[in-house]
């Protein structure tokens, strides 16, 4: 038997369904052979430096041998605490072709979140960025189990840890025979509890990749020679996507979208590592001629429209003829910032309802024909479903609430945690759905309304009240840069709605409360309006784009 497959065995991570089909396709594998095809094409760049396929593939090779050196093996798993950069995809790529697990690490994480991460991921190596060191220094002696620590970036590597360069000095592992049961963690924290690592296998992240091969003409190939085949192909159409991407790689947005990218022959690019730039993202969609940009919603795509208009004022443009597509999922995409981008630069904009337990449960494609059926209102997936508590289908037109559901491809679950699996990956009308929590309407044409994340959802006088419904209506307002929503204990109505506020500095009437308490009567039902507004010089966000509700929670109680 199998040495991975007994050891997934035996600590309770059962194989999926699909492998008993017959033979399935690996990702390194698959990316050996589309190295061998289109060697000379760029696989990554950053910073003006590119990465062929052929190099992409040899580093990985390289990383690989370190990792097997110091006594990893199939089944073991790689944290990868980095930045964007060439790096990243790198590390991962070696994992893989070890037939480890690669399991991203936030970057913002302190000592005791980065500790939480390595115990409950059972690490047996760690990539890190310099500037992260003295954070792993902190923590480093509670996993004796960690075999190799190695440091990305900086003049020279602790006397604990080994340097990248180093790391890239060994030769190349030798490749060998893998499946599509091979795992990938992604590690989602959620709006409550301790961070969970989302099992997807190769087979379920390739077939995720179907809506992208489509796109390219193609079929999903089921063997590396296909996979090879198509890469060829495409490269010789010049049709390669190169994708930019801005989100993170520790991101369910970036990182899975990149990884389909890659699975074709493409190539990704990232941003220099540090905060965000809009600036440097035009220049590099410029420079690279980038026709795919990955990001999460306005907390990217606000800075970018300002960006945009910032130049248009001062007549200097950049060239974004190759830009035919921007991708967004993880947090709202408000409706006039997707028509401002468009203003500029004409592409299609899609807005893609999932999380990191299931891709696909909707989508909103806006382009400057296709007008924008407005903020958090999507198409339904074709494998997704909105359930009732009884398991049954809402109605549309119904004005029911239910939860978002969506059908295979899926992943395991979550890594040493069966209730939560459980409950989140429950089995409806006999067979298995991801229901991360999110609720919906159904509207009567069939498409949905997202209403939010039930785990944050706000109960003030016995209403229910969405937190992202009530950031959308206050985000339609002009002076309205961003905002989190919140529940704080009230005694008369249990739980009150209350907002935090950042506003633009070119905006007047916005600095009115009372104007924005207006607007929000104007579109809100009354429960649902704000019963405070605190205005904020910058909203608070994780490195994601996603909300920080629990510091806005803080702010609001301590003020």
């Amino acid at each position: 038997m199998d040495p991975w497959l007994l050891r997934r065995e035996r600590s309770g991570v059962a194989s999926p369904a699909m492998s008993a089909a017959g033979p399935t396709l690996n990702i390194a594998t698959a990316w050996e052979a589309v190295a061998d095809t289109v060697g000379d094409q760029t696989a990554v760049t950053v910073g003006g430096v590119a990465t062929s396929w052929s190099d992409y593939d040899h580093r990985a090779a390289c990383l690989a041998e370190t990792l097997r050196s110091h006594g990893l093996e199939a089944g073991s798993k790689v944290a990868l605490y980095c930045f964007n950069g060439s790096q990243y995809p790198e590390a991962q790529f070696a994992a893989f072709k070890l037939r480890a697990v690669p399991a991203n690490v936030n970057y913002r994480y302190l000592g005791d979140e980065l500790a939480y991460i390595l115990e409950n991921s059972d690490a047996e190596a760690l990539f890190f960025d310099a500037s992260l060191a003295d954070r792993v220094d902190e923590v480093r002696g509670r996993f004796p189990e960690l075999k190799a620590l190695v440091q990305t970036g900086g003049d020279g590597a602790p006397p604990w840890a080994i340097s990248y360069e180093e790391a890239l000095s060994s030769p190349p592992m030798q490749r060998i025979n893998r499946t599509g049961e091979d795992l990938w963690f992604l590690y989602t924290g959620g709006t409550t509890g301790m961070p969970k690592a989302v099992m997807w296998t190769h087979d379920s992240l390739f077939a995720n990749m179907a809506r992208t091969f489509a796109s390219l003409g193609e079929e999903m190939p089921a063997t590396p020679a296909e996979a090879a085949a198509i890469a060829g192909r495409i490269a010789q159409a010049g049709n390669r996507i190169r994708q930019l991407c801005a989100a993170p790689l520790m991101h369910g947005t970036s990182g899975l979208s990149s990884l389909g990218t890659l699975s074709h022959g493409g190539m990704i690019a990232t941003l220099s590592p540090g905060s965000f730039d809009p600036d440097e993202l035009w220049s590099v969609v410029e420079s690279e001629r980038i026709t795919m940009l990955t990001i999460v919603g306005d907390a990217f795509a606000r800075p970018m429209l300002d960006s945009l208009d910032r130049a248009a004022a001062e007549e200097r443009l950049w060239d974004l003829s190759s830009l035919r597509l921007v991708l967004s999922s993880g947090v709202m995409f408000s409706a006039p910032v997707k028509a401002g981008i468009l203003a500029h630069h004409d592409c299609t904009v899609v807005d893609v309802l999932g999380s990191s337990e299931g891709t696909g449960m909707g989508s909103q494609v806006t382009s400057r024909e296709l007008k924008d059926a407005g903020t958090a209102r999507f198409t339904l997936g074709d494998r997704a479903r909105v359930f009732n508590d009884k398991g049954l289908d809402v109605v549309p037109g119904s004005g029911e609430r239910g939860r978002l559901a969506l059908g295979e491809p899926i992943p395991l679950g979550y890594y040493k945690d069966q209730i939560k699996t459980d409950e989140t990956f429950p089995m409806i009308g006999g067979r298995r759905w991801s229901v991360p929590g999110d609720w919906a309407t159904v509207e009567a044409d069939g498409s949905i309304t997202l209403l939010g994340r039930g785990s944050a959802c706000i109960n003030t006088g016995g209403e229910k009240v969405y937190p992202e419904e009530v950031e959308e209506a206050l985000k339609e307002h002009p002076g309205v840069v961003d905002c989190n929503v919140v529940g704080v204990a009230d005694e008369r109505w249990g739980q009150a709605v209350v907002a935090v506020v950042e506003l633009s500095g070119r905006d007047t009437a916005g600095r009115n409360i009372e104007e924005l308490e207006r607007h929000a009567r104007e579109v809100l039902a009354g429960y649902k309006v704000p019963k405070r507004i605190l205005v904020v010089d910058r909203i608070q966000r994780g490195p994601n784009g996603k909300p920080d509700y629990k510091w806005a929670r803080e702010l609001l109680e301590a003020s």
